[in-house]
């Protein structure tokens, strides 16, 4: 039985975790097989998310401590944590881990969104979302797309000078 320092440890490492993640879920993880675990804790770590199975106790203290209102009520049985920068990827690889798998009993919880809670619709919802790449390079493509379409603007004048000149020059030839 770990005793008071160590438990109070655990929860300052917590919190840490909690304070620097912008997305964390929870999920009850009953059903896996060890084999299916490894599978997953390799696919996060590929993803850069840190999956951990902590008792609820020390996590309930650590929200608390860091503000984040509302978890009580999803820390009862067992709970694993996904922690990552990426708020979208821990929810995309638990939902399509547990699809691939086609596992029952494996539940996502909640979420912790930027320090505030979100229900298993919401991580749902927040799993259907494209990653921050793919999010990026659509803002970047909106940006890009009214200024290629001034460039091709302004080029016509430039164009149409051009095609004048050739039929001025195909006229003296002609003559």
């Amino acid at each position: 039985m770990p005793n008071i320092e160590e438990k109070s440890q655990v929860v300052s490492e917590i919190k840490e975790k909690f304070q620097q993640s912008s997305g964390v879920v929870l999920a009850d993880y009953r059903g896996l097989t060890v084999a299916q675990v490894t599978q997953l804790r390799a696919q996060l770590r590929q993803a850069g998310v840190e999956y951990k199975v902590l008792k609820n106790t020390l996590v309930r203290r650590a929200a608390q401590e860091v503000g984040v209102e509302g978890l009580e009520s999803y820390l009862e049985g067992p709970t694993a944590l996904a922690f990552s920068n990426d708020p979208v990827a821990p929810a995309k690889i638990l939902l399509d881990f547990a699809k691939a798998n086609k596992l029952k009993s494996f539940a996502i919880k909640a979420g912790v969104l930027e320090g505030k809670v979100i229900g298993p619709d919401g991580v749902k919802n927040l799993a259907d979302l494209p990653s921050r790449e793919v999010l990026l390079a659509m803002v970047l493509r909106g940006m890009q797309a009214p200024l290629a379409g001034m460039a091709n603007v302004l080029q016509g004048p430039i164009r149409k000078m051009g095609y004048a000149l050739e039929e001025v020059r195909k006229l003296k030839e002609a003559q």
